[in-house]
C-alpha cells in the first residue's frame, strides 16, 4: 500500500502565500501611510496657528491693544524675523508655556523661554501679519499635501 502524505503542496502555499500579499498590497494602499502623517502633521500645524493667535491676542489684551513691540507688518513675515521685537521671546512663558514649532522643523520641538533668545537663532516656521485694520493673521506656509489638496492652514482675528 502506497503512504499517505498529510498537510499542504508546495502550490497550495504558494497560492495562499500570493493571496495574502495582495491582501496586505490592498490594505497598505487603502491606508496610505504617507497621507495619515501629512493629515497629522497639518492638524499640528493648526492647533500651533490658533496657539500663536491666541497668545498674541492675549498679550495685546495685557498691553491695552498696543502690538507695536512685536513688530508686526502688512507683509506675512517669519515669526524669527519679525521688525520690532522679538515675538517668541515677549511670548513665553507669560502667555504661552512654550512656542510651537512646525512638526517638520527641529523634530517639532517646541521653543522654551532660553531658546527664544536670540531671535536669529531659531526658526519656527511660521509666519504673521498684521493689516491695515489691525486683524493679524498666523500662517503655517509649509502644509503638506494631502490626497493632492495643498491647504492653506492660515487664520485670522
Amino acid at each position: 500500500m502506497p503512504k499517505k502524505y498529510s498537510g499542504f503542496t508546495l502550490i497550495e502555499l504558494l497560492v495562499v502565500i500570493g493571496i495574502l500579499g495582495i491582501l496586505l498590497a490592498i490594505v497598505l494602499i487603502a491606508i496610505n501611510p504617507a497621507a495619515q502623517f501629512a493629515q497629522a502633521n497639518n492638524t499640528a500645524r493648526t492647533n500651533d496657528v490658533n496657539t500663536i493667535l491666541n497668545a498674541v491676542h492675549q498679550y495685546g489684551a495685557d498691553h491695552r491693544g498696543n502690538l507695536t513691540t512685536l513688530g508686526l507688518t502688512a507683509v506675512p513675515t517669519d515669526i524669527s524675523d519679525a521688525a520690532g521685537g522679538d515675538i517668541c521671546a515677549l511670548l513665553v512663558p507669560d502667555y504661552v508655556s512654550l512656542f510651537p514649532v512646525d512638526p517638520d522643523t527641529n523634530d517639532g520641538i517646541a521653543l522654551t523661554e532660553t531658546d527664544c533668545e536670540p531671535a536669529d537663532t531659531y526658526n519656527t516656521s511660521y509666519q504673521i501679519s498684521q493689516d491695515t485694520s489691525g486683524r493679524i493673521t498666523v500662517s503655517a506656509p509649509d502644509a503638506e499635501e494631502v490626497r493632492g489638496t495643498a491647504p492653506v492652514i492660515s487664520v485670522t482675528r
